[in-house]
């Protein structure tokens, strides 16, 4: 978990150093990421993409109940 500071300085940021900053991490971390036999890189790349499915159904399902709250508060 990132740090209240950390997380308060990335939202400060503009779209443009965001982009930059995750480019700078790519550029970092590709060699890391493509290491290894083709069949490890292949399951580390699976795993990023289940960790990233999960990530994105919690966020919808928290907007989602959040949209649900507010029908039921102005019915």
């Amino acid at each position: 978990m990132l740090s209240k500071e950390t997380l308060e300085r990335y939202r400060r940021m503009t779209t443009g150093q965001r982009l930059q900053l995750t480019l700078e991490s790519i550029d970092q971390n590709e060699s890391a990421l493509l290491a290894g036999r083709p069949e490890v890189v292949e399951r580390r790349f699976q795993l990023l993409h289940r960790e990233n499915d999960a990530r994105n159904a919690r966020l919808v399902q928290r907007l989602y109940g959040a949209g649900q709250g507010e029908r039921e508060s102005s019915s």
